[in-house]
């Protein structure tokens, strides 16, 4: 995926940036790019690599069919709407939700802070997901935060949000195996993400 320069976003119709809102958002064109709108900017990026996809999947195999299997929770993935404080929307690429939340599903959309959010780094936007996006989930309250870089073949969890930051980083290598306080009775083995894939270009 790659976030448009200032000049790209205003080439489409709609107020100034950092006048965006949901309405706005719901707006735009059904035209297979991703907008999502954080503090009031709108961001676009347009369609994943199939590497970026498959690294999607894979987690939602290991990870949101188990959690939806033993009734801990619902896993989405992209394209789905998640409304938050500062963000209206944002697109993750995975999102998670405990069944005891299930409340903040409604009207089409998210609407309230998941227990955990997954986004898979694409060339151009690791700043964007691991800057922008970091400190619009932290602000927001977001639990757990999974970042996965298909380029180290590396899991970065972000936990503990305090004063709009989280406080805590962890590392999870290819080899090392990782459990996230969403889904505590769920192990994903990291290499597993990456394993097999038909087209590692990213």
């Amino acid at each position: 995926m790659v976030i448009p320069t200032l000049t790209e976003v205003q080439k489409i119709e709609g107020p100034p940036q950092g006048q965006w809102t949901y309405t706005d958002w719901e707006h735009l064109p059904d035209d297979e790019n991703r907008y999502e709108v954080i503090d009031g900017v709108l961001y676009m990026s347009t369609s994943p690599s199939l590497y970026h996809q498959w690294i999607v999947q894979r987690f939602y195999r290991y990870v949101g069919i188990p959690a939806e299997d033993q009734k801990l929770g619902y896993m989405f993935l992209a394209p789905v709407g998640l409304i938050m404080a500062g963000v209206s929307p944002v697109q993750p690429d995975a999102v998670f939700i405990a069944a005891k939340n299930a409340a903040i599903m409604a009207d089409k959309r998210i609407r309230g802070v998941p227990d955990l959010i997954a986004e898979v780094l694409s060339p151009g936007n690791k700043d964007y997901d691991e800057d922008v996006k970091l400190s619009a989930y932290a602000r927001a309250g977001v639990p757990e935060y999974v970042v996965i870089d298909a380029w180290k073949k590396q899991l970065r969890l972000y936990s503990q949000p305090m004063e709009g930051e989280y406080k805590q980083l962890k590392k999870f290598n290819v080899g090392d195996t990782v459990t996230f306080a969403a889904t505590p009775e769920i192990e994903l083995a990291v290499g597993d993400l990456f394993a097999g894939s038909p087209d590692e270009t990213l």
